[in-house]
């Protein structure tokens, strides 16, 4: 029988399961060294990994798409486009690291709606870099699991997305919300106590194309800011040194575009703050409150909401049994998060779907969610 240099013998599969995540509050704030307030739920990517007894090859299903992909683990790079470039990506980050990886055969499949702003994405990452760690006993710990996950995405699918993604996913906790301090990473759990209401999801069930470009187009006009605004205040060196009183007294000195799109960040990170006081003092009418305000400051300051995600927001506004709503996501498509009393989901859904079909001529798919925990082996 084989023994590792710790004493312990190899594991020759390993089956890894993975939550996609809700944001509550705090979009576009995580790459920009700013708070968020996320996590995980019930919707998830399994993935089942084995040894195949080769050097350096690797086979990857997918069996929701009925594809599959083999690379050699010594000879890649990013394809155009496609699930394979996570996946890829991942085993890149890892392998910077030192990772000894040999040959895999590996299968997923999951129930997070690609697309939907939940982050099926980092849940790929994340159930992949899990099962590696625990199959190859690679020693990383959580966060440098996170940060590869991150950095797969960058480097291999052409996306500076945050980190807020992969750190829901990974280090979610039943039943809680977890405040993230994107610069010095500490973050903290917080009950997830509504009362009589509940997390709705409205998937619009569209993801329009500006979604990446203009995701990476944000990221840079954030930094255009920064670079602004530390010409007479050296020690800025993101929006998350920026107040909103700095922002104001700047304003005729920068493009009314670059102010925007800073006075959304500025703002949202008081919002994710203030919602973690409404948590902690029971107050889910500020919380609502709150999320209707970060809805319309993504929608006019940061521009990346869509007809379809203000269309369904609007639908909620003249509800008293609605407390707030907003999109959630990169934008541009994907999800509105509703805060709604638990007896009159199915009464809003029926009479929603019926004026978004009117309107777009399709159906929204509605998603009650319950907060889970994050990635970890299946338990058998």
């Amino acid at each position: 029988m084989e023994v590792l240099p710790n004493g312990t013998t190899p594991r020759h599969s390993v089956a890894v399961q993975s939550p996609g995540r809700i944001n509550l509050i705090g979009e576009h704030t995580d790459y920009n060294d700013g708070y968020v307030l996320p996590a995980a739920i019930d919707k998830k990517t399994v993935m089942q990994l084995k040894r195949n007894g080769t050097a350096h090859q690797a086979t990857v299903v997918a069996s929701n798409l009925n594809e599959s992909f083999s690379f050699d683990l010594q000879n890649f790079s990013p394809l155009p486009g496609g699930w394979q470039n996570y996946i890829m990506g991942v085993v890149h980050e890892l392998q910077k690291l030192n990772a000894d990886i040999h040959g895999f055969d590996a299968e997923f499949e999951g129930d997070i709606p690609i697309g939907g702003g939940m982050s099926s994405s980092a849940a790929l990452e994340c159930s992949l870099a899990f099962a590696l760690n625990e199959m190859f006993d690679l020693g990383f710990d959580k966060w440098q699991l996170i940060k590869a996950s991150q950095m797969a995405e960058h480097n291999f699918v052409g996306i500076k997305c945050g980190i807020m993604d992969q750190f829901a996913s990974m280090m979610g906790k039943k039943d809680q919300v977890m405040l993230l301090d994107c610069r010095s990473l500490e973050y903290s759990y917080f009950p997830l106590e509504l009362g009589a209401y509940q997390i709705l999801l409205l998937n619009t069930n569209v993801s329009h194309s500006l979604a990446s470009s203009e995701y990476n187009t944000r990221r840079s006009e954030c930094e255009e800011g920064v670079a602004l605004l530390k010409k007479e205040n050296p020690v800025i060196s993101s929006l998350r040194d920026v107040s909103l009183e700095q922002l104001v007294s700047h304003r005729d000195r920068m493009p009314k575009r670059i102010f925007r799109r800073i006075h959304h960040v500025v703002s949202e990170n008081k919002r994710v703050l203030e919602a973690t006081n409404a948590l902690l003092g029971n107050n889910p009418d500020v919380l609502g409150k709150l999320v209707y305000q970060s809805h319309f400051s993504l929608q006019n300051d940061y521009e990346v909401s869509s007809p379809e995600l203000d269309f369904l927001v609007q639908q909620t506004i003249d509800k008293d049994y609605i407390l707030g709503s907003r999109m959630m996501g990169g934008g541009f498509g994907g999800c509105t998060i509703n805060i709604i009393e638990k007896g009159r989901v199915a009464e809003f859904v029926d009479k929603v779907s019926v004026t978004y079909r009117n309107q777009f001529g399709f159906h929204p798919t509605p998603y009650s969610v319950s907060i889970e925990n994050g990635t970890g082996e299946v338990e058998s």
